[in-house]
């Protein structure tokens, strides 16, 4: 798969799985909603419930921004149409405020429907991607699509 093909396939899927890991490269991954612009993946900590709101996936964008996120596809009768698409980057938090916040928060509602009546309002991570690769089972990416 091409990086283009990736990054298409990407943003197109509804969630990914975003992978950290801290000073001491332990590992931690948490599904999470996104949107894409240019090369950068924006995704928020929203309103569902959570223990705290000092969350890992922050602490470790603090302490090591090397960050991926990997969205997949899976059908259990074609595995003919199996495909997964990663991005590979930098995470940094975004300045609440900002243009960019306002932009990937502008991103995200036009995404996800909740978040049209409750956008948001915890912090917004961006990721800078360097990297978009990924696989299909088929060569043919027919009948691959989201």
């Amino acid at each position: 798969m091409t990086p283009k093909e990736a990054r298409r396939r990407f943003a197109s899927a509804r969630l990914a799985h975003l992978a950290t890991s801290d000073a001491h490269n332990r590992p931690h991954v948490v599904p999470v909603v996104f949107a894409v612009e240019a090369d950068t993946v924006y995704s928020a900590v929203d309103h569902k419930p959570k223990r705290t709101t000092q969350l890992r996936r922050l602490a470790n964008i603090a302490e090591n921004p090397a960050v991926a996120l990997l969205v997949d596809y899976y059908d259990d009768d074609d595995w003919d149409r199996l495909w997964w698409a990663r991005a590979e980057g930098t995470g940094r938090l975004v300045v609440p405020g900002s243009e960019e916040h306002r932009l990937a928060l502008s991103r995200l509602k036009s995404r996800y429907v909740a978040y049209q009546d409750q956008p948001p309002t915890g912090s917004v991570v961006a990721v800078d991607v360097g990297r978009w690769s990924g696989w299909s089972a088929s060569a043919n990416p027919a009948g691959n699509e989201l």
